[in-house]
């Protein structure tokens, strides 16, 4: 390896000469994968499912009103939307367009994608939209009137903030908490806000009062309000790392209580109640409490310096806690066993909680509950499953009663035929790597291994419509694996393969390809992978060090150059996860698996598709771009697509979306099959 970089110029994102040498691979791509009969034809039928007006539209509830973005062949940016319960049961409801993203657009000439808004609530007569340029995760923030329909002048005292990556959050109509860059030395190293302010309404932004600041060298700091009637809470909170987290209680003096728990646990608060959901073991008291655990107190006792816990919940070497949310006077719990999900009621009472099953699960399948508002919308609960042959189905119900369809999205492909088997992979240090294959029964041949393994995120059985028409109607078989790194058995799952335990992640991939073959489900030459994000990491290191197990690779929006990852873009964040680069200790055990680094000439590689966005202003465009030059250069077969918008997501609309979509399938069957 050589510390000298020849293609450092390729991280000027905008620069001419990058653009240039993005287009003319661009070009490439085009003409060899994107230009045929059978192409054309998936991309359109990828089109027409992500914009027909058959789809569910999925509701956010707050309180009375279910609010809905949607994008279809009509509105490729989107309109954001809403109507109320009764109406959406109907079978064509009728919505209040409250903003038309592509008027909005027109009208102003910006390329704006939508990314999100803040109701206030109870009112529900303000929003705080955001709007970015091209997909990227800088917006701006506007106020938009919901009885006016316009957005308020900043000279009328509406609020407003420049593009950034900001955070802002209602306090009450006249004042908010934000975090923004209010100039130098206001963001963190990630590039996040670092100071959270109170900010008045018809005050400028620069005399906004400062509430709390985080260091430079945090992830991001900021504050917010509960709104629970007779439990208001204001709070201010840090997070020096990735995975670590500082909650402070802010009195009207000022003065802060610190939430007192370990700073990997994650807490949450519902009036009298305080959830603490630990990723380590916790001694306290005369207790231990296991990692993935989450407990309950009352929150008044543990101010008061109380430390007595109830375990709501306990993993086990096969379950582990997926996810909670309250309703008015139930909380409910979704857990995994072996990566499918099971569904609890908790009830609070004076003798402890009990917890109960809730709702039937089918197996091989994914069912999550949704839209729970505790303080305006009762016990009510929406409900989503679906698995990787069957597409969602919408219920709705209250606690205590069965759960009724509302919605069910209709089948993109045909599924006849095709199940769903869970095999167990043995990685290198003799630990059981679970993963799904779909496929006809006894089928093998040409298949597409898909895996993430970071952050504690799990991979979960779910409908792909994409899949189905671009890989598993043609014959295919999909492969999701569930590696270390994720969360499907709980925080272990994933902190053992932290920084100098990385490695376990590309020793599970790995295992799981190769027991593909050896269960005869393929072959070397038919097996491809694909990945993106974390999982183009993944993909990087597949193709540099484990290149004979795969026929063809898809590496999307991807860290690559790990000694760089941290100065670019929002990497410092990262840290924690894969470790720092300038720590020679830490250098040590990232450099052993930094694709950029070890990409060499006199390895035979597998063909490669490579693909990111310009407007990517999370994981920079310079990684896929300077590997792809590098391998080039090394003379290796690999192709390069840069989509010159479209964020983190790599696509901005349901057009580019589909593209990105039919070039993957297109790619690896071409690959896979010749």
């Amino acid at each position: 390896m050589t510390d000298e970089d020849p293609y450092l110029w390729l991280e000027a994102v905008t620069d001419d000469r990058s653009l240039d040498w993005a287009r003319e691979r661009n070009d490439v791509v085009r003409e060899q994968f994107a230009s045929s009969e059978r192409f054309l034809g998936l991309r359109d039928r990828i089109l027409a499912m992500l914009d027909t007006d058959e789809r569910v539209p999925y509701p956010g509830r707050r309180g009375e009103w279910l609010y809905n973005y949607w994008r279809d062949g009509d509105h490729p940016k989107g309109l954001w939307r809403r109507t109320t319960f009764v109406e959406y049961c109907k079978d064509d409801p009728e919505w209040d367009v409250l903003i038309d993203v592509d008027a909005l657009s027109a009208a102003e000439d910006e390329n704006w994608v939508w990314a999100g808004s803040s109701v206030r609530r109870p009112a529900q007569d303000r929003a705080l939209i955001s709007l970015s340029r091209g997909g990227a995760d800088a917006s701006v923030v506007r106020e938009f009137d919901m009885r006016t329909r316009t957005f308020l002048d900043p000279a009328d005292g509406g609020f407003a903030l420049p593009e950034a990556k900001s955070s802002i959050s209602w306090i009450d109509l006249d004042t908010v908490y934000v975090g923004t860059d209010f100039g130098p030395g206001t963001l963190t190293e990630s590039g996040y806000p670092r100071i959270g302010k109170r900010w008045r309404r018809g005050t400028p932004l620069d005399s906004a009062e400062t509430v709390f600041e985080g260091k430079v060298t945090d992830v991001s700091a900021g504050a917010g309000y509960d709104r629970t009637p007779g439990y208001e809470r204001h709070y201010v909170y840090r997070h020096p790392e990735f995975f670590t987290n500082e909650t402070y209680l802010l009195a009207p003096d000022g003065t802060t209580t610190h939430i007192d728990i370990p700073a990997d646990a994650s807490e949450s608060w519902y009036k009298d109640w305080l959830l603490v959901r630990l990723k380590s073991d916790w001694t306290v008291g005369a207790a231990t409490y296991p990692a993935g655990a989450l407990l309950a107190t009352n929150f008044d006792d543990f101010l008061r310096g109380a430390r007595e816990f109830e375990v709501v919940f306990e993993p086990d070497a096969h379950t582990s806690l997926n996810g909670y949310g309250w309703t008015e006077n139930y909380l409910l719990l979704a857990t995994l066993a072996d990566v499918q999900t099971q569904l609890y009621v908790c009830t609070p009472g004076p003798n402890g909680w009990q917890r109960e099953p809730f709702a039937q699960t089918p197996p091989m399948a994914t069912t999550g509950v949704l839209n729970l508002d505790p303080l305006d919308g009762g016990d009510d609960y929406m409900m989503t499953t679906s698995s990787f042959t069957t597409p969602p189905t919408l219920l709705s119900g209250t606690i205590g009663e069965p759960a009724t369809p509302l919605k069910a999205e209709q089948s993109y492909f045909d599924a006849d035929g095709l199940t769903t088997e869970q095999f167990f992979a043995t990685s290198l240090d003799g630990t059981a790597v679970p993963y799904f294959v779909v496929r006809r029964p006894g089928a093998s041949g040409p298949t597409v291994l898909s895996g993430y393994g970071g952050f504690e995120l799990s991979r979960t059985p779910g409908y792909n419509g994409a899949a189905g028409m671009g890989w598993l109607e043609r014959g295919g078989i999909t492969v999701t694996a569930n590696i270390r790194g994720g969360g499907e058995y709980g925080p272990a799952w994933h902190t053992q393969a932290q920084k100098a335990g990385r490695h376990k992640v590309y020793e599970d991939f790995a295992a799981v390809a190769t027991d593909l073959v050896a269960r005869g489900i393929t072959t070397a030459e038919q097996l491809g992978a694909v990945g993106g994000s974390n999982g183009g990491l993944l993909m990087g290191v597949m193709l540099t060090e484990y290149p004979q197990l795969f026929g063809a690779l898809v590496c999307q929006v991807p860290l690559l150059d790990m000694k760089r990852y941290h100065l670019l873009l929002a990497g410092a964040s990262w840290v924690a996860e894969y470790g720092n680069p300038d720590d020679p200790a830490e250098w040590e055990f990232i450099a052993k698996h930094s694709p950029y680094q070890n990409a060499r000439a006199d390895v035979q590689y597998p063909p490669i598709l490579l693909t990111t966005s310009t407007r990517d202003d999370r994981v920079h465009p310079g990684h896929a771009r300077k590997m792809t030059a590098r391998l080039e250069e090394q003379g290796h077969r690999v192709w390069y697509y840069e989509n010159i918008e479209g964020g983190h997501g790599g696509a901005a609309d349901n057009a580019q979306a589909a593209f990105q979509a039919a070039l993957v399938y297109e790619f690896l069957w071409t690959m896979l099959t010749r």
